[in-house]
């Protein structure tokens, strides 16, 4: 039996399509599944070939459950993508979360993959190497939001029987390239994105899993052996720009460059670093 199932029958929807990494997954996998439902609250590009265009907005549970008709994977992009107020998240990250979790079971929808963020495990001291087993520890206001996703998705599998995937995303740049010395550490590219959620999608079966959203950087500090299974092997590395970002010699913040959530660590922060462990 092969660990991959055959991607030409499968019906895929992406919520939060027009977003940046929501346009590089709508042409990275354009043509390879039976159906590509694109879903967001954003105007969008006409549909190409076997796309479908969807108007979607988290806060209606409704317009959820319709874009959720007849689809065997979901990949869950939609949401605030960045540091932001708690009003702004709640409604869109926490219970919006929360609705495209529900809607998924309701519908008999087999498989969430959930993009999560490193941010969620961003207070972690930034000489530790991190592997799916590590406590959350986030570092703002957004990575509490993505703990709560996973922990939606950690009681979706167990409760419900979801197979649910959670994605600690790196650092996705669009123009695709690092720009600064900690991304060394966490970029993603398009490429690798792409392929990481595509084994994501296909492979046969997992219950739940972790894993992190990261190329093959020389610097990586993110251990992915625990989904190997996954078939993900990342092709790019940050290195390649390395002598570029470091001649700049911009100095990282004296908080940020303790953690692996760098600058998002010292927004707001009145706490004393040498108590975080």
């Amino acid at each position: 039996m092969s660990d991959f199932v055959n991607s030409e029958k499968l019906r895929v929807l992406i919520t939060g399509s027009a977003g940046n990494i929501g346009l590089c997954l709508r042409a990275g996998l354009r043509g390879r599944y039976a159906l590509l439902r694109l879903a967001d609250i954003a105007e969008q590009a006409p549909a190409e070939g076997n796309e479908e265009i969807r108007h979607m907005d988290l806060r209606d549970v409704r317009s959820i459950e319709d874009c959720m008709e007849g689809i065997d994977c979901v990949i869950h992009l939609a949401g605030i993508s960045s540091a932001e107020s708690w009003d702004r998240i709640l409604p869109m990250n926490i219970e919006g979360c929360y609705n495209v979790f529900e809607a998924a079971r309701r519908k008999g929808v087999r498989r969430v993959v959930f993009a999560s963020s490193n941010h969620a495990v961003g207070y972690h001291r930034r000489e530790r190497f991190l592997d799916d087993t590590v406590q959350p520890r986030p570092d703002s206001e957004y990575g509490i939001s993505k703990v709560f996703g996973e922990a939606v998705g950690r009681m979706y599998a167990d409760k419900y029987g979801l197979q649910v995937a959670c994605l600690r995303i790196g650092t996705f740049r669009t123009p695709d390239r690092p720009s600064e010395a900690r991304q060394l550490l966490t970029w993603i590219s398009h490429r690798d994105m792409t392929e990481l959620t595509r084994c994501c999608i296909e492979h046969a079966s997992y219950h739940f899993i972790v894993a992190y959203g990261v190329s093959n950087n020389l610097r990586n500090r993110w251990d992915n052996s625990n989904v190997k299974f996954l078939g993900y092997v990342p092709q790019d590395d940050s290195e390649v720009f390395a002598a570029d970002i470091l001649a700049q010699d911009i100095p990282e913040d004296a908080v940020a460059a303790q953690f692996h959530g760098g600058f998002y660590c010292p927004i707001g922060f009145v706490g004393t670093t040498d108590r975080i462990s």
